[in-house]
């Protein structure tokens, strides 16, 4: 199972300040075999897409009831994937219990340049210079050697010990979540591309269209049908509208 959220299209009400609404989507999928490399492949036809605009709790119930209609309960490894956003990793544990979780590669490596560049402004060398060992930390899971080495800088500027002191955070937090060895010793996907791709083909490439203006129950309408035809349920969905 995989979960991800984006943010609304951008728009101003009356008062000139922007309004945005965040769109949580979730997919789930199989995956029993390899490529000639050892790399995980998603098993072909295989995605159930499934989300909305609605709470963490909703999307929890959602996203639990897509997995066990899919047969969640059979699957010999059972994996959740999201970025680190604490939303997901606040309700993942009750629905799906004893499942596996990993934090998307894709998400936390950006958090390592982010760092880079505030550590060494405008100075694009020094910062690709800084993030070479961090970056091997973290793609070795050694996240607790990272914690550390993110902990010792001692910035005078406040706002920039401030942003180490999030970003060490973000690293203990997710550490049991970053272990790519030991996932890729168990052939499992370390990154979330089917739900980046979902959220841009399936749902923004027709909801954040220039103009595109939306009510929360049109959008969701709308999300609900195009989640429908990726994952082969287009006909199902009509025919159980039209009782």
């Amino acid at each position: 199972m995989v979960a991800k959220e984006t943010a609304g299209r951008n728009g101003k009400g009356e008062d000139g300040r922007a309004h945005t609404r965040a769109a949580k989507l979730g997919c789930v999928f199989t995956q029993t075999t390899t490529d000639d490399q050892g790399r995980p492949v998603r098993d072909e036809a295989s995605t159930t897409y499934t989300g909305a605009i609605e709470t963490a709790a909703e999307f929890s119930r959602r996203i639990s009831t897509a997995a066990q209609q899919r047969g969640w309960h059979r699957a010999p490894i059972q994996v959740v994937m999201g970025d680190g956003a604490d939303w997901i990793w606040n309700i993942w544990e009750e629905p799906f219990p004893g499942a596996l979780p990993i934090v998307d590669l894709s998400h936390a490596r950006p958090h390592l340049g982010d760092l880079g560049a505030l550590l060494h402004p405008n100075d694009e060398k020094a910062t690709r210079k800084w993030g070479i060992v961090p970056q091997r930390l973290l793609d070795q899971g050694k996240m607790e050697k990272l914690v550390v080495k993110v902990r010792s800088l001692s910035p005078a500027n406040p706002e920039l010990a401030t942003a180490l002191r999030t970003e060490a955070n973000y690293c203990e937090r997710n550490a049991e979540r970053r272990r790519d060895p030991k996932f890729g010793r168990q052939k499992l996907f370390v990154g979330s591309g089917v739900s980046e791709a979902g959220c841009q083909t399936v749902r923004g490439s027709r909801l954040k269209r220039s103009g595109m203006f939306w009510t929360v129950h049109g959008a969701n309408a709308v999300i609900a049908l195009r989640c429908c035809r990726p994952s082969r349920q287009f006909d199902d969905y009509w025919e159980h509208r039209r009782r």
